[in-house]
């Protein structure tokens, strides 16, 4: 089944190039010039993916990203051309899967927007359940359950806590974080990793403030409470 992208930003040239490379790649695609509008369409067209840019007219990408985040999981990879790290964190706590600062090249969207589609369909998991107590996370059918209740997680954030799960009780690193989520090519800050783990603890413990699963390693990184 063809995937659809919906790629939104305000320079068109921008728009259209990556529409040319999507389509070689092919992907159906949808397209946005503002914030509105790709509401709008993301809600007539239902993409798989949405590239978003977070400098945009009538509204911003992450207030866009946060009223997508309020109804669904699509995976998000946000545009910018901040270069501040805390723009960034500030998108990634908001739910973005992923980043990529401008100016960039097309061929490394598309294959940045390809690895977090195999993560969001659960193409990279291998068919077993990893279980802690209460808390359930099934890798073949991409779903986590505490209590029996579902859990709805980001593509990138089911990533993090398999990497966490399947190393119970061993401190890994924020780099090694960003490899298991990520892929070892990935540039980006090791610190979008606390972005991920804060939300992360949102969702699964029952105090954040006080975590049960998720344990801070300091000077290290974090790790997911041993059996």
């Amino acid at each position: 089944m063809t995937q659809r992208i919906l790629i939104v930003d305000d320079v068109r040239e921008i728009v259209q190039g990556l529409v040319g490379y999507f389509r070689q790649a092919g992907f159906e695609t949808s397209v946005a010039y503002d914030g509105r509008e790709a509401l709008e369409v993301f809600q007539r067209e239902q993409p798989d993916l949405v590239l978003l840019d977070v400098m945009m007219p009538e509204l911003d990408g992450l207030e866009v990203c946060r009223r997508i985040r309020r109804t669904s999981h699509v995976p998000i990879i946000m545009l910018t051309a901040r270069i501040e790290e805390t723009d960034t964190l500030i998108g990634l706590e908001l739910g973005a899967d992923d980043y990529i600062a401008k100016p960039f090249r097309a061929r490394e969207v598309v294959a940045r927007a390809r690895a977090v589609l195999r993560r969001s369909s659960g193409e990279l998991n291998q068919a077993s359940r990893l279980t802690y107590g209460s808390l359930q996370l099934d890798r073949e059918r991409h779903t986590l359950t505490i209590d029996q209740a579902p859990v709805e997680l980001t593509p990138t954030e089911f990533a993090l806590l398999t990497a966490l799960m399947r190393n119970s009780g061993r401190p890994l690193s924020r780099a090694q974080l960003l490899d298991a989520t990520q892929g070892d090519a990935y540039e980006g800050y090791e610190r979008t990793i606390d972005a991920h783990i804060k939300n992360l603890r949102r969702k699964i413990e029952p105090d954040p403030t006080n975590p049960h699963y998720i344990l801070t390693v300091f000077g290290v990184g974090y790790k997911f409470r041993a059996p």
